[in-house]
């Protein structure tokens, strides 16, 4: 047996390939449609994955307003947050959070399924979230994708 063709290759900084992916959520499931995302960011769909690199893709999302949530998720789920001061927990449900700005059910259903690390947080800044069908990442040549 020839033990030079059984070399594992593992991915570093300079080997990545990078690509840029659209995805429209419009009328999608969020955990569902985000853990997909989650899985691209950390770029295990590529066959040269390795844990402890960021060679996901980056990821644009459109219409991040039109996305659904099941059953009575939208009025009866709370999100909480704390500003740091005594008394200081506030609550809001994902419908509050669409009208303020209807990126951030997306985005943090997404931060909250990638690692809790360094590169946990390298790799949430791959994720551009927009409200409407425009981006301004049009010379990035971006490939629309089906989840």
């Amino acid at each position: 047996m020839d033990t030079l063709s059984y070399k594992t290759v593992s991915a570093n900084k300079a080997t990545v390939n990078k690509e840029w992916i659209i995805v429209d959520v419009k009328d999608q499931v969020l955990g569902r449609v985000c853990s997909q995302i989650a899985s691209i960011l950390k770029g295990k769909n590529k066959t040269n994955y390795t844990p402890h690199v960021d060679c996901g893709d980056n990821v644009i999302v459109i219409n991040a307003e039109k996305v659904k949530l099941t059953g009575k998720k939208m009025t009866d789920k709370q999100y909480i947050r704390h500003t740091g001061h005594p008394g200081g927990q506030r609550f809001a449900t994902p419908r509050e959070l669409m009208e303020k700005d209807g990126r951030r059910v997306v985005e943090m259903a997404v931060r909250g399924m990638l690692p809790k690390t360094r590169l946990g947080r390298k790799q949430f800044t791959n994720l551009f979230v927009y409200v409407g069908t425009e981006h301004p990442h049009s010379a990035q040549q971006a490939k629309l994708i089906e989840l």
